[in-house]
């Protein structure tokens, strides 16, 4: 038999290696034509009476497969909605049976009544992880990475992950696992006896294949008489350890805000209660639900779809030639330009790393170094990388070393004087087809352009910090910035793999805009007397990974201070409240910088002691009896507060693709996830609701909160963000 997707090949052994290698594909994906294939194979090798048993890997190099197919989901969806308004329950009977598919096929593959062996070269994750673990056998390649990282995406591995990971490893480490979404090395896999053996890639099939020589059972554990949970019945002595603390500890992680994760606890739960085959319709159950949720189709929209298409160049203009970068410039060796020098360097690039002397340049590259020696003391890396990535590196005050660079980055001290001053220097020396970003986090870009000789060669391109950890950054259109330009800054963000949006220009353009609401919002809520750990508490209950003041003490007081002076020059005294401007005064006054300075909004103790509100907080206000603060509404005025900035710069223009303004909300602060962003935030609720809540909140706490005439128009019309401002598609723009 042929197929399009594998090849089955049977030894004189009667072992089949089936081999996955989807044509023109750089992974492999599950697709309904490759469901379709593994059906017939797996009815092929039940057929053949000379095939004993079955090896499956992949054929292409590091990578077993990637997991679904973006087509197949977006393709369920929409037969879903589609059908859900002729037939409401015949949709979700067809649902149900279609997120079935998968889980059905593995669990025939694993009771055929021949043995199956994993054989995973690579990256595996997803359907894939769950291929596996129906297999009766797994064996991973040294350097493999796998995992179930469905749950960050708004739904849970629902082709019997909940099952079976269960089955193998304790309870504990299951849900971890699940519930984290983690990827996993071959290592720490096989310690949780989620595979069988962890051998070098060239005798991975051998390995796999000597498992079936030996006798492998085509009985799964769980399919035979007398098998025992890993970490005992759920109702037991070790069941009473384990159970009352996941409830307390998910509700702590999560806020309860995430349906997915909700499921994956009670999928486990009730699961473990039952044989295999019941506990995957309890799966099949509970996915079907997820999936109807307003939280799964909006993360799903932005955290798989939408983040896939910016990633490949969704804004990049279609009409500038693939860039050709080999050496890059990176002019300022502090913090940020360290960090900028070392994800390039990662990313295969030459770098010059420039700054006023010979030392201060040293010590940048420093940091490059200090990095990868932290990766090759965790087994990440190897000493013979680490030279590489830092022999990518040039240290030097010398500009002159710029004259055959393709890109400069400037990363300087946020100054517009100071920025320009090095403008200059490097437009001196710098070839004429070469582009100039700016990595400046608020200063407008088409003012700094100024300094430049061709302001269609001038970007910004702001970075978040830390560099190495941080996935967003943000592109930044000039008035006159050219098509050249932005397509070279897309091609670099690619080139050492972050995720770009693209905005226009504006003070603080999009990211530190909405950042700054949430600041301010908490300013506001210590004027009015609540409760400082009440404020930080309530934000992560509302889903944000860190509470505004915690926040504020990471970007450093002082920084917050010269924001609101510089903000106070070009726009006016009233563009800052002075309440505000008044406790950020004391703050700085008192020495409270943040954690730099080991105390801000909280106290630093020395290690391992743990970080503390500072006490004296509560003094600066009098402070409102906690009982009767209404805890859900200053969540709401959290998330409120920052999707109706985010709201602003479409309705201005700053962005002008709402996947822009969901992708670069949650990947640059965080903002809840399991909204979709803050755009989707709006249109999950629909804009009606989404105005109707923040006249509520205007007439109680301030004209802040008052929708914009844009948000009053798409109300009375029925229209969503996505409808209106549809998703940008690569084209020329005017320079």
């Amino acid at each position: 038999m042929s197929y399009e997707n594998f090849t089955v090949e049977t030894d004189a052994d009667g072992i089949a290696l089936i081999t996955w290698d989807m044509p023109d594909r750089s992974m492999n994906v599950f697709t309904a034509a490759v469901m379709d294939e593994i059906d017939r194979i797996v009815d092929q090798v039940v057929a053949e009476a000379a095939i004993k048993g079955a090896v499956i890997t992949s054929g292409k190099t590091g990578s077993f497969t990637g997991g679904a197919d973006l087509k197949m989901l977006s393709g369920m969806f929409a037969r879903f909605e589609a059908k859900k308004r002729e037939d409401k329950d015949a949709a979700i009977q067809e649902l149900f049976d279609g997120v079935g598919r998968m889980s059905w096929l593995w669990r025939k593959l694993e009771t055929c009544g021949k043995p199956f062996v994993a054989a995973i070269n690579g990256t595996c994750m997803g359907g894939g992880l769950e291929l596996a673990l129906a297999c009766h056998g797994r064996v991973a390649a040294a350097g493999a990475k796998m995992g179930l990282p469905e749950v960050k995406v708004g739904i849970f591995p629902g082709a019997g992950g909940t099952q079976r990971v269960p089955r193998l490893t304790d309870t504990q480490s299951a849900l971890q696992m699940l519930l984290k979404g983690s990827t996993l090395s071959a290592e720490k896999a096989k310690g949780m006896k989620l595979i069988d053996a962890v051998v070098p890639a060239s005798v991975l099939v051998a390995t796999a294949r000597e498992m079936l020589k030996a006798g492998l059972s085509p009985v799964q554990p769980w399919d035979q008489k007398g098998f025992k949970l890993p970490s005992g019945p759920v109702y037991s002595a070790q069941g009473a350890q384990v159970w009352p603390a996941v409830a307390s500890l998910y509700r702590k992680e999560t806020g309860d805000n995430y349906p997915g994760a909700r499921a994956i606890v009670k999928c486990v739960y009730e699961g473990l209660l039952l044989p295999i085959d019941a506990a995957l319709r309890v799966e099949q159950r509970y996915f079907t639900e997820v999936l109807q949720t307003t939280e799964a189709a909006m993360m799903i929209r932005s955290l798989f779809v939408s983040m896939q298409e910016l990633n490949k160049g969704a804004r990049r203009p279609a009409n500038v030639p693939a860039s050709q970068l080999k050496k890059i410039g990176i002019v300022g060796a502090g913090f940020m330009g360290a960090g900028i020098a070392y994800v390039a360097a990662q990313g295969g690039l030459d770098v010059v790393l420039i700054d006023r002397d010979q030392d201060a340049a040293d010590k940048g590259k420093a940091h490059s170094k200090t990095l990868m020696d932290k990766l090759v003391g965790q087994g990440r890396a190897t000493k013979e990388q680490a030279e590489a990535v830092l022999s990518k590196i040039t240290a030097t005050p010398d500009y002159d070393t710029l004259k055959d660079a393709d890109l400069v980055v400037e990363a300087v001290f946020e100054d517009r004087d100071v920025k320009a001053e090095v403008t200059r220097k490097v437009a001196a020396v710098l070839p004429k087809t070469a582009v100039y970003a700016s990595n400046t986090s608020t200063i407008p870009i088409s003012g700094l352009a100024e300094a430049f000789d061709d302001p269609e060669r001038f970007i910004g391109i702001h970075f978040f910090s830390p560099v190495d950890r941080m996935m967003l950054t943000e592109v930044i259109l000039g008035e006159k910035t050219g098509d050249k330009a932005l397509a070279v800054a897309l091609d670099f963000v690619r080139a050492i793999k972050k995720t770009p949006i693209v905005v226009n220009d504006t003070r603080g353009f999009f990211a530190n805009r909405c950042v700054l609401r949430y600041m301010s919002e908490a300013y506001d809520m210590l004027v009015e007397g609540i409760p400082p750990a009440m404020i930080e508490n309530a934000a992560k209950f509302a889903g944000m990974p860190v509470g505004p003041l915690a926040l504020n003490d990471e970007t450093a007081v002082d920084l917050s201070l010269r924001i609101m002076k510089a903000t106070m020059r070009d726009m006016g005294d009233d563009s800052v409240d002075p309440r505000h401007f008044k406790l950020v005064e004391q703050m700085n006054s008192d020495g409270r910088l943040g954690r730099k300075a080991s105390k801000g909004f909280y106290d630093y103790p020395a290690k391992p002691a743990k970080k503390s509100l500072w006490p004296g907080l509560k003094q600066m206000f009098e402070q409102q009896p906690a009982d009767g603060i209404d805890f859900e509404e200053l969540q709401q005025r959290f998330l409120a507060t920052m999707a109706l900035e985010a709201a602003r710069t479409m309705e201005e223009g700053v962005v002008v693709d709402p996947r822009e303004a969901d992708v670069g909300s949650i990947l640059g602060f965080g903002y809840a996830p399991y909204t979709g962003g803050t755009i989707s935030y709006i249109d999950g609720m629909g804009v009606k609701a989404f105005v109707t809540l923040c006249d509520k909140l205007a007439d109680r706490h301030g004209e802040r909160f008052r929708p914009t005439p844009l948000l009053r128009e798409m109300a009375d019309k029925g229209e969503s963000f996505y409808g209106r401002f549809p998703p940008k598609t690569p084209q020329a723009r005017a320079a």
